[in-house]
């Protein structure tokens, strides 16, 4: 059901997404360059997030991420992210033991997105997330929790449809590149799981 869901707001997501290009088609590839002069402008100033959804043979992440940042320049994003994921890991006896974990992380972090094209942008995002564990032993249904922290760094590539003071949405494939035990985005061997994160962001002061 929850991945009914996700796949449903990715959906939708997208065809804002293309909907936006359908109104305004001449905007959706090019820059704006106002307030993009080395000067601080309220102008560039946006407010959004994504979901975000991870999976693998046995792992499934499901996640929510608001954000708030500033349009540096005409190809340059950065700002603030606030992390909200769960992850599960099923039940099996030769991969978990027979080990069900349930994880729910909160955290957060900063981002950058550079465009190196109009729709094409390398991103990276590095986060401290807290995180709590929920393991069960299926066979006798005993159950233990533990808290714990991790680091992660997220690296990868993105489309998007972006116009300086207008708007953007934006579609991304990330992995997580420093492998921390803990980290909710790898598996229980440590081995990174795609992550896939589409968003929207309105910048707060429209030309």
């Amino acid at each position: 059901m929850i991945k009914k869901i996700v796949f449903a707001g990715i959906l939708w997501i997208a065809g804002l997404g293309v909907f936006a290009q359908e109104r305004n088609p001449q905007r959706v590839y090019t820059y704006s360059d106002e307030g993009a002069n080395g000067g601080f402008s309220k102008n560039n100033l946006f407010l959004g997030g994504s979901l975000a959804l991870g999976f693998g043979s046995y792992n499934f992440n499901v996640g929510a991420s608001p954000e708030i940042g500033y349009s540096l320049n005409n190809w340059l994003d950065a700002g603030v992210v606030l992390n909200f994921n769960y992850n599960s890991i099923r039940a099996d006896p030769y991969y978990t033991g027979n080990v069900r974990y349930h994880t729910f992380n909160y955290g957060g972090g900063v981002f950058a997105r550079g465009y190196v094209l109009p729709f094409l942008f390398l991103t990276v995002q590095p986060e401290y997330n807290l995180v709590n564990v929920n393991a069960k032993y299926v066979p006798t249904g005993e159950t233990t929790s533990y808290n714990a922290n991790a680091t992660s760094t997220l690296v990868g590539i993105g489309y998007g449809q972006r116009v300086v003071g207008q708007g953007s949405f934006y579609i991304a494939l990330m992995f997580d590149v420093l492998r921390d035990k803990d980290s909710p985005y790898n598996d229980l061997d440590g081995k990174a799981l795609p992550v896939v994160r589409a968003g929207f962001n309105i910048y707060l002061h429209k030309r």
